[in-house]
């Protein structure tokens, strides 16, 4: 059984930073594709950024691009989102997301597991 489990998330004003954590409780954790998604108010679950099980390479949403970094430990299973120069349109609950599989690493629905979401409000 796969758990994810967000923190971090809060009230920040605009400028601000914050800093995600997505922990893990899976066996291989090294092997997945681990990303964020965010769900605005009345809007639909979007990509943010994923990481790569194997070389840890990032990909990242354009809105999000120069803002945002993706940062994972293995050891730890640990997963983490540092956003940085928040604005007020980032405002939305962040999910943490996992596959073992491959597809459309910007789709939802490609992925298998999911966190219960933090919520994150930018103030402006």
């Amino acid at each position: 059984q796969v758990q994810l489990v967000e923190s971090g998330g809060g009230l920040v004003q605009a400028g601000g930073s914050l800093r995600l954590s997505c922990a893990a409780s899976v066996d291989t954790f090294s092997s997945y594709t681990m990303a964020w998604f965010r769900q605005g108010p009345g809007k639909e679950r979007v990509f943010v950024a994923k990481i790569s099980p194997t070389d840890g390479s990032p990909s990242y949403a354009d809105s999000v691009k120069g803002r945002f970094t993706i940062f994972r430990d293995n050891a730890k299973e640990m997963v983490y989102l540092q956003m940085n120069s928040l604005k007020a349109e980032d405002t939305a609950v962040y999910y943490c997301a996992g596959r073992y599989t491959g597809g459309n690493y910007e789709s939802y629905e490609s992925y298998d597991y999911w966190g219960q979401g933090t919520q994150v409000t930018v103030s402006s």
